[in-house]
């Protein structure tokens, strides 16, 4: 048993007791100063400790059962997607893991699943928060052979993908907001990042990142995030079955994925704008070009959202930041 595992063990044994730094250097034979760094990487892992003067430390939280990949994998049917899980504590990025990866020869469906993420990242170099056990931190290796100019199709799939399993598991009211985003009740619970490589015009693969806030409580988040962001056990005040959201996931996305290989586009415009929380209400886009502002009406064959600005004038945008209502 190593250090961490016995300072564990020791709260363990004494629960929600106070426990002095002297004593614990005495019992492990060890400094002061050693037992405050061992407790600072447990902090990390996700337990949680309150430390007082003259009374030393409590423990008051364990982390979160660790994700059963076995079982998840055993659990699948699909042809390749999550057949293949590497599984980690901690990770700068599961983008830049499955990036390095890709280089290696990767196969399409392998996943990297993290418990926390250090460096995570969203669209247009915004951090993502993913603190350790309470979410779906994952970047998903695919490799469609489809022109470049599609790519962006696929963010479309994989939200109504998503989408979809967190209406039949939780039955709450989620909805995309485009291009890559699921909210509920106004705040943002789910983000989506593709990275990709082409040659010639198409594509040789895709990275896929996914970003799920599962089972955060409202504590967890920090103060600048909670008018934005929410999760799935706020929401519904249910703590969520990771695993089971992970298969649902994995079964749904490859369907939906060998759908859009075999009939283009149009099944998932379809499911797409059933699930929009965009649609015929004002919205205004941050373009390259400007600001775009007016109603979004629906999506064109190629997954542009179609805009009539306020004088009457069509837009197509491809990319851009949407925010549900104008100032």
């Amino acid at each position: 048993m190593n250090m961490n595992e016995q300072i564990i063990q020791i709260f363990l044994d004494h629960p929600n007791q106070y426990i002095s730094g002297e004593k614990l250097s005495e019992e492990l034979n060890c400094s002061r100063t050693a037992i405050w760094k061992h407790i600072q990487t447990l902090k990390k892992k996700g337990y949680m400790f309150e430390s007082t003067p003259r009374l030393g430390y409590r423990m008051l939280k364990t982390p979160p059962e660790p994700l059963d990949v076995s079982r998840i994998i055993s659990a699948l049917n699909t042809r390749c997607m999550g057949l293949k899980i590497k599984y980690l504590q901690e990770v700068d990025s599961t983008q830049t893991m499955a990036a390095e990866m890709v280089k290696k020869g990767e196969e399409e469906g392998t996943v990297i699943i993290a418990e926390q993420q250090t460096d995570g990242r969203g669209r247009l170099g915004r951090k993502w928060f993913s603190p350790p056990g309470t979410g779906i931190w994952m970047s998903m290796i695919l490799k469609p052979q489809i022109p470049l100019q599609f790519i962006h199709q696929l963010t479309l799939l994989i939200s109504v993908a998503i989408c979809r399993v967190i209406k039949r598991m939780l039955d709450v009211d989620v909805g995309i907001k485009w291009p890559n985003d699921l909210y509920i009740n106004g705040k943002k619970v789910c983000g989506i990042l593709l990275e990709s490589s082409a040659e010639d015009e198409r594509v040789k693969h895709v990275i896929a990142g996914v970003g799920i806030s599962v089972n955060l409580l409202q504590k967890d988040i920090p103060e600048d995030l909670k008018d934005k962001m929410t999760s799935l056990c706020i929401e519904t005040g249910i703590k969520c079955n990771r695993e089971e959201l992970l298969i649902s996931l994995f079964k749904e996305w490859e369907e939906l994925y060998m759908l859009y290989l075999s009939e283009g586009f149009a099944p998932i415009r379809i499911l797409w704008e059933a699930l929009s929380i965009c649609l015929h209400c004002p919205i205004q886009v941050h373009t390259h070009q400007g600001i775009v502002k007016g109603k979004a009406y629906g999506m064109d064959e190629m997954g542009a959202l179609m805009i009539r600005d306020e004088e009457g004038k069509e837009h197509k945008i491809y990319s851009g930041d949407v925010s549900l209502t104008l100032v």
